[in-house]
């Protein structure tokens, strides 16, 4: 069985793309030792897990917005999909957005004008379509020891300003408003604020405080 395993890795190293190491997937469930793999870990495409006997693994793709659960076998991570040897996968699509879980900096600072912008025109215009989560305490990925502020903007509401500190974040780089007992609006557009950066998103109007997956939550703001 190991040689039978060495050999299919042989064979998914040769296929394997050389990509750059761009985030195609996040780790949301580990069940069973896998080598080099831990919970919210983020992995490129190319990326080869080998699962042992009984172990296995969750991935949520950023851009396909597919959740897989895969146990035993050998994976190899695509950009959109996983390729899975001598092992189960099973796949759902979940309510994810893509610009939401891949944001970049610049994009998020653009994405903060236009919302302004809308907000500022008659109202005869239609509204910029904002990043959109689909729970109401999204998963923030930010830096350790800054400040994060949430702001609404096409409503009253009070303010949320949570000091990122070490002992709160989630596998050292995530916030998640869950576990703070911190929690949006349904419908509600919102501003974070992390330093000089200023990233606009939504929350969608059918969000409930119900388990989500992670990838229908998070926004990338470092």
């Amino acid at each position: 069985m190991r040689s039978l395993i060495g050999a299919v890795v042989g064979v998914l190293c040769l296929s394997a793309p050389a990509v750059a190491q761009t985030p195609a997937a996040i780790v949301e469930d580990v069940q069973g030792k896998v080598a080099g793999i831990e919970f919210m870990d983020y992995v490129a495409a190319g990326k080869i897990i080998k699962l042992g006997p009984k172990a296995g693994i969750t991935l949520s793709y950023l851009k396909s917005c597919l959740r897989e659960t895969i146990t035993e076998g050998v994976v190899l991570v695509g950009a959109e999909q996983s390729t899975v040897q001598l092992g189960n996968v099973e796949r759902v699509k979940v309510p994810c957005d893509a610009n939401a879980v891949q944001l970049s900096e610049r994009e998020a600072n653009q994405s903060a004008a236009t919302t302004f912008r809308s907000m500022r025109a008659d109202g005869g215009s239609a509204p910029a379509k904002l990043p959109t989560i689909y729970g109401v305490a999204p998963l923030i990925q930010a830096r350790s020891g800054s400040t994060l502020v949430i702001e609404r903007t096409d409503g009253q509401e009070p303010t949320i300003t949570l000091p990122l500190k070490n002992d709160i974040m989630v596998a050292r780089k995530f916030y998640d408003l869950s576990k703070a007992g911190k929690s949006l609006t349904p419908g509600g557009s919102y501003l974070a604020k992390l330093g000089n950066k200023r990233y606009a998103f939504q929350v969608d109007a059918s969000a409930t405080a119900s388990p989500t997956p992670i990838v229908g939550r998070l926004l990338r703001l470092e």
